[in-house]
C-alpha cells in the first residue's frame, strides 16, 4: 500500500476539471471540492455525537463537538482564499456554471436537516439532484436532529421534556445549578458554538459573494447575496440562545 494508493490520488487529482481556459477556475473549483470533503466529515461527526448524546455518553459527544468546531473554523478561513479572486477573475468562467450553484450542495442540506432547520421544500427545488441524493435528504427529514438528542440526554437525566416550556425549564435547572449539570451546560456550549459558528460561515460567504458579484442574480437563480444574507440571523437551537435572556 502506497501513500498515494491509500488516499487514492490519482482519482482525487482526476476530479478538478476547468470548463474554461481561465486562470483561478481551478481555485475555484479546489475550493469547493474541499468544502464538500469537509461537509461529508461534519456529517460523520455529527452522526457520531448524536448517538453518543442518546446512549448518554456526553463526554463522547463533548470529544467530537471540539474537533466539529476546529473543522467549522477551517470552513470560515477558506473563505479568505476564494477572496483572492478577483470579480473580474471570476466573471472569465462564471457563465459556465450556470446553472450550476452552491444552492444544490445537497450534504449542506444534510447539515442543515441534522442541525434542526429542515425544510422539506428543498427536496422539490433540488431539481438536479439524483435518486440516492433524495433518499438522503428524506432520511434526514425523518431522522432525530442534534436536538432531539439533546433533549433525550435532559431527559435521561430525569428532567421533563414533554413541550417547549419543560424543556426551557429544564435549561434553566441544567444552567442554575452546574455543580449538579455541568457535563449538560458544557454540552449546550458545544452545540451554540456549532450554531454560531454556522452563522460566521454564513456571513463570510455572503460577504465574499457580495464581493464577488455585487447584487446579481445566481448562477442557479437565485437573488444571491439578498438570499444568502436573509439566512445568515438562522438559528439552528433557538432555545438556547433564548435562554440567554431568561437567566
Amino acid at each position: 500500500m502506497s501513500y498515494g494508493g491509500y488516499l487514492r490520488l490519482p482519482d482525487l487529482l482526476a476530479q478538478q476539471r476547468p470548463q474554461s481556459e481561465a486562470p483561478d477556475e481551478l481555485l475555484f473549483i479546489t475550493i469547493h471540492q474541499v468544502y464538500e470533503l469537509w461537509f461529508k466529515l461534519l456529517l460523520h461527526e455529527l452522526e457520531v455525537a448524536r448517538a453518543a448524546m442518546c446512549d448518554g455518553e456526553l463526554w463522547q459527544a463533548r470529544h467530537v463537538f471540539k474537533r466539529v468546531h476546529a473543522v467549522e473554523r477551517v470552513l470560515v478561513e477558506q473563505v479568505g482564499v476564494l477572496e483572492t479572486m478577483t470579480p473580474q477573475d471570476f466573471l472569465e468562467f462564471r457563465a459556465h456554471l450556470a446553472p450550476a450553484s452552491g444552492f444544490q450542495s445537497v450534504q449542506f442540506r444534510e447539515l442543515e436537516f441534522l442541525s434542526g432547520v429542515k425544510d422539506a421544500r428543498y427536496l422539490d427545488r433540488l431539481r438536479d439532484a439524483d435518486d440516492t441524493e433524495r433518499a438522503r435528504l428524506r432520511r434526514r427529514l425523518e431522522e432525530p436532529t442534534l436536538w432531539d438528542a439533546y433533549v433525550t440526554a435532559l431527559s435521561r437525566r430525569g428532567l421533563p421534556v414533554s413541550d417547549d416550556d419543560e424543556i426551557m425549564a429544564a435549561l434553566l435547572t441544567v444552567a442554575r445549578d452546574r455543580r449538579s449539570h455541568d457535563d449538560l451546560w458544557q454540552l449546550a456550549e458545544d452545540l451554540l458554538t456549532h450554531d454560531e459558528t454556522t452563522a460566521q460561515w454564513r456571513m463570510r460567504h455572503v460577504q465574499m459573494v457580495e464581493r464577488q458579484i455585487g447584487t446579481k442574480s445566481g448562477t442557479g437563480g437565485s437573488t444571491g447575496a439578498p438570499y444568502l444574507r436573509g439566512r445568515v440571523r438562522m438559528h439552528y437551537f433557538p432555545l438556547l440562545w433564548e435562554l440567554r435572556a431568561r437567566l
